[in-house]
Formats: C-alpha cells, sequence, structure tokens
C-alpha cells in the first residue's frame, strides 16, 4: 500500500466507526424540520448531506477543512514564496484533513505526473470523432466516459471484493483521473482554438503549471494564475450541482468516471459552471450597446439599470448562500490589482464592482448583492490571453475534480449507502396544505 493511501486508512478508520455508530445509536435524532417552501424551491438550506472536504458560510465564505482561502494563500506550500500555493496541496488537506509538509505535495506531484502518461489511444479518437465546433464541456465529458475503460474499480468490482474495501480502487481511480484532467483539457484546447497544434506534457511542472504549459501560455505569470485558479475552484462543500451530481451517482458505485461525469453534466449548466461566461458575454454587451471599451461608472449603473428593467440578472453577482463578497473573487482581484492594474478587462471589473452592490440594494429585493467568484474569473483569464470564453468551464471542471473526487473516496470509507430520497405527488402536498 502506498505512503498516502497508507496515511487516509489510518484517518479513515476511526471516523468510518463513528459514523456507523451515529447509523445505529443516533439513528432518531432529529437534525432540522423541513418546511414546504425548502422542499419545493431547491431544498435549500437542508441538510441532508455529509461533507468532509469543505464548508460554505454565509458570512466567512469558504472554508476548506476549516481554513478559509486568505489563509491557504498564506499556509500551503508552494514553488516560490511570492508565489500561489500549488493546488496539490489542497488535495492532500481535502484528502486527510491535515496540512500539507513540502514533501506531501511533492510526492502528490509525482504521482499525477506518472499517472498521467497513461490516457490511452482511444480516448483522442473520442475526441476527433466529434465535431471541432462542439461545445468544450461535450468534449471534456465524452473523453472522462472514454477514459473509464481504464476504471481500477470497476475492474476490482467484477472480480468481487469486500465492500469495506471498495475504497482502495476508488482512490485509484481519483488519483489517476485527476492526473489526466489536465492533458484532455489542453488537448481540446488546443484542438478547438489553435488548429490542433499539441503541445506536450512536461513531467517536470507541478500539476496546474503543466495545464498552462500544455495550453500554450507558458509564461510564470500564466502559471501562477493557473495555480489560483485551481485552488479556488476546487470545492463549495456538498450541496452545489457537481458536487452533489457525482456523490448521487457515485452511491450507486458507479466508478469515478462515471461520477465525475455526471457531475460535469452539471456543472455545464448556465446557472452553475457557465456563469462566467454569462459574465464576459454580460461585459462585451454593454460595452457594444453604451459604444466604449472603457464605459464610466455613471453609464455602468445606467446600464445595470436598464438590465434589472428587462427582467435580467447582472451575471456574477449575488450567491445563493453568501451574504458578503465572496472570498474567492476578493482573492482574484488581489492577484489582478498585484499583477495587472492596468488590464482593460480588470479596470472595467473594478468599476463593476464599485456601481452594481448598491444598485442591487436598491431594487429592495435581493439579500447577496455582493459579487461571486464568476464576476472575476473570466476577465482575469481574459488579461492573461485565455480569451476564449468556451473553455472556461472545462478550467472549472478540471479544479472541481480535487474536491468532489476527494469527497467520493470519503464516501467509501463512510461506507455510505445509495442514496434515495422520498417523493410524493402533488396531491400529496396539496393535502398537507390543506388545499383544495
Amino acid at each position: 500500500m502506498d505512503y498516502l493511501k497508507e496515511k487516509l486508512l489510518q484517518i479513515a478508520i476511526p471516523k468510518a466507526q463513528k459514523v456507523r455508530q451515529l447509523v445505529k445509536e443516533y439513528g432518531d435524532v432529529k437534525i432540522q424540520d423541513v418546511t414546504m417552501s425548502q422542499v419545493l424551491t431547491g431544498m435549500k438550506g437542508v441538510v441532508s448531506l455529509m461533507t468532509c472536504t469543505s464548508k460554505l458560510d454565509p458570512e466567512e465564505g469558504i472554508r476548506f477543512r476549516g481554513y478559509s482561502i486568505p489563509e491557504l494563500k498564506n499556509i500551503l506550500p508552494k514553488i516560490h514564496e511570492e508565489g500561489e500555493p500549488l493546488p496539490e496541496g489542497i488535495f492532500y488537506l481535502m484528502l486527510t484533513g491535515e496540512l500539507p509538509s513540502n514533501d506531501d505535495v511533492r510526492y502528490i506531484s509525482e504521482q499525477w505526473a506518472q499517472r498521467a502518461q497513461g490516457i490511452p489511444p482511444h480516448v483522442y479518437d473520442v475526441i476527433e470523432a466529434l465535431p471541432k465546433d462542439a461545445h468544450p464541456m461535450i468534449q471534456f465529458n465524452t473523453a472522462i466516459l472514454a477514459m473509464s475503460t481504464e476504471s481500477q474499480f470497476r475492474k476490482a468490482y467484477l472480480i468481487g471484493m469486500d465492500k469495506k474495501n471498495y475504497w482502495d480502487p476508488t482512490y485509484e481511480g481519483v488519483m489517476d483521473l485527476i492526473s489526466r484532467l489536465p492533458i484532455i483539457a489542453a488537448y481540446i484546447y488546443r484542438r478547438v482554438f489553435h488548429q490542433g497544434d499539441h503541445i506536450p506534457p512536461d513531467p517536470s511542472l507541478d500539476w496546474a503549471g503543466n495545464l498552462a504549459h500544455m495550453m500554450g501560455h507558458d509564461t510564470e505569470d500564466a502559471k501562477r494564475l493557473m495555480r489560483l485558479y485551481m485552488l479556488i475552484h476546487s470545492d463549495h462543500e456538498g450541496g452545489n450541482v457537481s458536487a452533489h451530481a457525482t456523490h448521487l451517482v457515485g452511491s450507486a458505485l458507479s466508478n469515478p468516471y462515471y461520477s465525475f461525469s455526471a457531475g460535469m453534466n452539471g456543472l455545464a449548466g448556465p446557472l452553475h459552471g457557465m456563469a462566467n461566461q454569462d459574465v464576459m458575454h454580460w461585459i462585451n454587451k454593454m460595452k457594444r450597446e453604451i459604444g466604449t471599451d472603457d464605459p464610466s461608472e455613471a453609464q455602468i449603473k445606467k446600464y445595470a439599470e436598464e438590465t434589472l428593467a428587462k427582467g435580467h440578472v447582472i451575471p456574477g453577482y449575488g450567491h445563493a448562500v453568501l451574504r458578503k463578497t465572496d472570498p474567492r473573487f476578493q482573492v482574484q482581484l488581489d492577484f489582478a490589482n498585484k499583477y495587472v492594474p492596468y488590464a482593460p478587462y480588470i479596470k472595467l471589473v473594478n468599476k463593476i464592482y464599485n456601481v452594481v452592490p448598491d444598485v442591487l440594494l436598491a431594487t429592495g429585493k435581493v439579500k447577496n448583492p455582493w459579487p461571486n467568484v464568476d464576476a472575476i474569473s473570466g476577465s482575469l483569464l481574459t488579461s492573461y490571453g485565455i480569451t476564449e470564453f468556451p473553455i472556461y468551464t472545462v478550467l472549472f471542471g478540471v479544479s472541481r475534480a480535487l474536491g468532489v473526487l476527494t469527497q467520493l473516496i470519503w464516501d467509501r470509507l463512510y461506507g455510505l449507502p445509495i442514496e434515495r430520497p422520498k417523493s410524493q405527488n402533488l396531491g400529496w402536498f396539496m393535502d398537507k396544505a390543506n388545499l383544495k
């Protein structure tokens, strides 16, 4: 058994015993009353999942195993002291609950570099069989499913194994899959936007730095940005669509490839991972309709008010849970103001930030007028030359694998069963409300 798996099992066995104890001895403990409104409006706020990787607090934002993003920027291992934390570090933290050492991060980097070499040729054949103008998320998800021929979980399950060991081939599949996602994402990017002029991976680079390299954005600045992007998009509690979909499909003992593919289908939705593209379309439409690439704050305010008056939303602002500026927005804004403060899109993002919250508050209808992660991520990528909006959700997906697949390993360590909530028809709800 390798070093990280042995470490994980030492941590997991006592926790899995606690889960079994909760079910056996405390299964009748009432956790929360559920209202009809909560059920019929997306189950918002209803505690119905157990997630260990991260927690979303309305006031503090996302915390990974208890640590905030600003804290992690200071304490996770980096290549250069002034640089950004390596995503390998947040993976280790989410997996074990412990802060990684430099050696821990180096071990994961080396593991992923080795495993990334195992992509079978038919995966590229499957990608090439799709039209080049197919959305990159279609190509990305198709490639994920094509790689499932290599699933170690599927092979182990068919041979037969004790269910308490399901976590082991799940771990192996997760490590394989995460290692290969940057290569697949970069291949699709170069295929669609750069005439198929592919760039081979550099095994000496870290996971995120290698992604930037293979995309053709090989400067140290671009690698630094990619490390930040992969870090802050890596997880967002267990109830968001991509995380829940991965967990739900995984609860049927579907292998990591099938489970992650389900999550990516959810991420591709306009209300989830495609929101970053919507922000860029809104900004560019605003510039066209106002007639300038550098609108004033007064012009932006008027355009934002007109957007709302037409019954549209201002993409990138508001959040279902947060009640403050998303720390993931703030850390990107700090990065942008430090390294590219005069980039046109960054100047525009700052102006929008100065104006839009007050416009939303003035409606009297908005609980959270503050920007979320999507309000700046596309503008920051664009400022570094990654101007192809359709690839943004793919990059989001590469990052999100770190959290949702870590949780999938823990689902198997906990021995969680298949998810099967109870449903009722409309008549049942009407009866409960005494509605005739």
